[in-house]
């Protein structure tokens, strides 16, 4: 892999990917511009913060832009996630959103690659397991409830947010649960966004007594196929520590990283 390569997959995840509007806008949910910046209230428990780029904004130009989203959303009394990117600009735009209140969460890892060698894989589910595809509220519920013993924090959020999308355009997300027996053990979504060559892929938390088995991979494999079956060729992932070396095996490269910074009020 050149860096060349690296570069190319990078701006067609910027061009193709950023910035991250949902399509259709699912029903209670707005996007609202502010130059450059995109906000979206009301499909996760707080707003989210996106954006291609900043148009150039440096100085007290984007301190400005970044205190009125701190106004906004303390009169709100919401939490807001602004997402940046390893190789946004300006260099110093995280310096900015600390001194401004946003606290930075776990930094990821963005991956792309190509969906063909994914989804031409050998399917291989672990036994005892089987894969399946969802849409019921009382499946989403039960996904939250997976998340939350695994990160031992509330997840109901993924319920509402991950309904709304399915309610707006099923054809948009397809979610997939790991079960054995009665037992959801790891889930994870592929998002379908519109007008592009991408696959995006979400979730795949696992419980910790079914981790090293498999089934990470094999849900990564199952929606790959999906992805193929859209004539889809690109898929992303915004990937943890934990993941990153497994995708980066199946042949996805570190394009930049991504880290979530949370203003509370």
């Amino acid at each position: 892999m050149t860096d060349l390569d690296v570069m190319t997959l990078r701006a067609a995840y910027d061009n193709q990917l950023r910035p991250e509007i949902p399509d259709p806008v699912p029903a209670g949910v707005t996007v609202e511009r502010d130059g450059p910046l995109v906000r979206i209230v009301g499909l996760d428990a707080g707003g989210f913060l996106t954006y291609r780029d900043l148009g150039g904004l440096t100085g007290d130009a984007l301190d400005a832009l970044i205190a009125r989203q701190v106004q906004l959303f303390r009169e709100r009394g919401q939490s807001v996630e602004w997402k940046l990117n390893g190789h946004d600009e300006p260099a110093d735009l995280a310096d900015r959103l600390r001194a401004a209140g946003f606290v930075p969460e776990d930094r990821e890892t963005v991956v792309v690659g190509p969906v063909a060698p994914l989804a031409a894989a050998l399917p291989v589910t672990p036994e005892g397991v089987r894969l399946r595809e969802v849409t019921s509220r009382a499946d989403l519920e039960r996904i939250a409830a997976m998340e939350e013993e695994v990160w031992q924090e509330d997840r109901s959020h993924l319920v509402g947010g991950l309904a709304k999308e399915i309610d707006a355009d099923p054809n948009s997300i397809t979610v997939v649960v790991a079960e054995a027996d009665d037992t959801v053990v790891s889930a994870g979504w592929v998002r379908f966004p519109a007008n592009t060559g991408f696959a995006t892929l979400w979730g795949g938390s696992t419980l910790p007594q079914w981790r090293h088995k498999g089934i990470y991979r094999a849900l990564v494999n199952y929606r790959a196929r999906l992805a193929d079956q859209r004539g889809r060729t690109l898929v992303q992932v915004d990937c943890s520590e934990d993941s990153r070396p497994i995708l980066q095996r199946l042949g996805l490269v570190a394009v930049t990283t991504t880290t979530p910074y949370v203003y509370t009020p």
